[in-house]
């Protein structure tokens, strides 16, 4: 009898091992991680900021987070006129360090299209991790590790999903503003390709967002959506960025190019004007099927389409794509991928992968990868500045 039992539980024991490992790795396989080892850190406001707004058309009120979770928070604040030099820091309290910059309210939307050959490099789905995104331009010389700018004429694109999971959104949206100044005057060019998580921000959806944000908005007596409205600095400076660019020939969205989309006989600065008019509208699925019904969509619109990796797409669907827009390839985020790599005949780049966190670890580890387009050959580049040419 004994036996017996003992034989059932080993059967058992055995089986429940082998499900448990069969479901680890299909997790794994498909990109699942364990979150732990949260760092207090992470609720170590004082000095957050700025958060910019506008006061009336001649005036910015500048607001930082000062005070503790103990104590209680307080604003300090100052007024500018929207003429002036507004300097301007960013606190970032994991390493305890800062940069400075400049605010300045002459916002100018980007070119949708740009040919001088220069190098590229590009990264997408940082999900508000400063250190990370810090650290990568560091580790492949595109700043130094004062901030600086130093690739020269190059662009540097980053393909959206920016924000949300995590603590650092303002210190990421900030950095980026930093670095456009910056590159500005070396003669270099970032460019900030809104992903749906942008949008979802600047449409009041925040299922995503780190609950600091909640709090933050709390905390200077507004509500979460104002925080990127069109009163607020950083709000009118996301409104004027565009979701897809054709640079040096090749395409850059955060989703990607349905087959469908060719029918509508659109231009990339079509497409831009149309999806900027929507970016403070949430979409919802109505009769009519128009061109921002199509290119909104959570499904077939540009920063959501995911069907290079997960619809049955032969190449002449991909083809006509890039051929309407006069590009060579294309390369997305939004869907996450084991490495930086091409599909469709090399036609289709994915370069979302899983960065690591400013405040907390994962099971797996992570290490962050980009592309580097350079004298006509692609690269994956790693988190430590080595590149592989894929």
């Amino acid at each position: 009898m004994k036996k017996r039992i003992f034989r059932y539980v080993k059967h058992i024991s055995i089986t429940l091992l082998v499900l448990g490992t069969s479901v680890i790795l299909f997790g794994l396989y498909h990109g699942a991680s364990m979150h732990y080892g949260d760092n207090p850190i992470m609720m170590d406001w004082d000095k957050d900021g700025p958060y910019v707004f506008y006061k009336n058309d001649s005036i910015l009120n500048v607001n930082y987070i000062k005070g503790n979770q103990d104590d209680g928070f307080f604003l300090e604040q100052k007024e500018y006129s929207v003429n002036s030099r507004i300097p301007a820091f960013c606190h970032f309290p994991l390493d305890s360090t800062s940069f400075d910059f400049s605010i300045n309210t002459d916002i100018k939307s980007p070119l949708n299209t740009y040919d001088d050959n220069n190098r590229i490099l590009a990264i997408s789905d940082i999900e508000s991790g400063y250190r990370t995104f810090r650290d990568f331009l560091i580790n492949n010389k595109v700043i130094d590790k004062n901030l600086n700018w130093i690739f020269d004429t190059g662009h540097l694109v980053l393909v959206g999903d920016f924000v949300d999971r995590g603590f650092s959104t303002t210190q990421v949206l900030w950095f980026i503003y930093k670095l456009e100044k910056d590159a500005e005057k070396k003669g270099g060019f970032v460019h900030f390709i809104l992903g749906n998580h942008e949008l979802k921000n600047m449409q009041g959806n925040y299922d995503s967002s780190s609950p600091k944000y909640f709090h933050v908005a709390s905390i200077l007596e507004k509500q979460q959506r104002q925080l990127y409205d069109s009163n607020s600095f950083i709000g009118r400076w996301l409104a004027s960025k565009n979701t897809m660019e054709l640079i040096n020939g090749t395409l850059f969205t955060h989703g990607g190019i349905h087959p469908d989309l060719v029918d509508y006989n659109l231009s990339i600065d079509e497409v831009n004007e149309i999806t900027s008019n929507n970016y403070y509208k949430p979409f919802y699925p109505k009769p009519e099927k128009t061109k921002a019904q199509f290119l909104n969509s959570t499904h077939t619109g540009i920063s959501w389409y995911r069907g290079y990796f997960k619809d049955n797409l032969t190449q002449e669907d991909v083809e006509l794509g890039l051929q309407k827009f006069n590009a060579k390839s294309v390369v997305v985020g939004h869907t996450l991928q084991s490495k930086v790599n091409r599909k469709y005949n090399g036609k289709v780049i994915g370069i979302d992968v899983k960065h690591p966190k400013d405040y907390h670890k994962n099971f797996p580890n992570s290490k962050s990868e980009g592309l580097l387009i350079e004298g006509g050959k692609y690269y994956r580049i790693l988190y430590n500045g080595k590149k592989v040419e894929i």
